[in-house]
């Protein structure tokens, strides 16, 4: 992430879109070489520019995050306006520290992999690794959402059963419910969605439209709850900072 790459990679995306200013603008990571505050100081610059308009974050951490806003703020530099992590029902961990940082700094979520790699689609089964032309079916141990890393997981099958009895229940594909899960999570402003047909394009819109009740939205919630077992995000922390104060005058 320093002056020198983002320079040639923000350059080399201007050209091959053919374009003079993209609305948005990422940083893929965090990097542990590069002071964030070069980071931000290009970012600004691409601003002031006019080569980008808004300035965003991927996969970063809780304190990764918060640093490179108190930085931006300090040195009065563009404020990131965005985090782009991986979230789905089969991947909840940011609600722990990444959410509230988004919430309390009023950055939106855009997250990726909305679908877990196509495991919320249902076009996954227990004991039969994936063939074909589908994302695990050419690679099987494709990345996080890699076949026998899930596989073995029970979580993974309740959350697919619970996706797909929601879907049996409303008429809608196990795709959409998963998405309307989704949309409807604290900061959360839009998804990244990963179809590659103009089918499956349209089945993901249709989320947009779909509603679910507080009682689904519980099941689905309790089917893929990443259980944090203890202090600081099991229940001894939550109760912690949930503390009431009572008495008085």
């Amino acid at each position: 992430m320093s002056r020198r790459h983002l320079d040639r990679a923000l350059t080399a995306s201007l050209r091959r879109l053919g374009v003079d200013c993209v609305d948005l603008y990422q940083v893929h990571s965090w990097d542990p070489l590069t002071p964030v505050e070069e980071t931000l100081r290009f970012l600004d610059d691409a601003v002031r520019q006019g080569r980008i308009h808004y300035v965003g974050l991927s996969n970063h951490t809780g304190w990764q995050l918060q640093k490179a806003v108190d930085t931006a703020d300090f040195r009065g530099l563009a404020r990131p306006v965005t985090l782009q992590p991986q979230y789905s029902l089969l991947s909840r961990e940011i609600e722990w520290e990444v959410t509230p940082a988004c919430q309390s700094e009023g950055l939106g979520l855009l997250p990726w992999s909305p679908l877990g790699g196509g495991w919320l689609t249902g076009k996954y089964r227990r004991d039969e690794r994936p063939t074909g032309a589908t994302r695990l079916g050419e690679n099987p141990e494709r990345g996080v959402e890699a076949y026998e890393r899930r596989a073995r997981v029970q979580r993974t099958w309740d959350v697919v059963d619970a996706v797909q009895s929601i879907a049996e229940e409303t008429g809608a594909t196990m795709a959409q419910v998963a998405l309307a899960w989704l949309l409807d999570r604290p900061a959360v402003t839009s998804v990244i969605l990963g179809a590659r047909t103009v089918e499956q394009l349209d089945d993901n819109l249709g989320s947009a439209a779909l509603r679910l009740t507080a009682g689904q939205t519980a099941r689905l919630d309790e089917a893929s709850d990443p259980g944090a077992a203890d202090y600081p995000y099991g229940v001894p922390g939550v109760e912690q900072r949930g503390r009431r104060i009572e008495g008085g005058r």
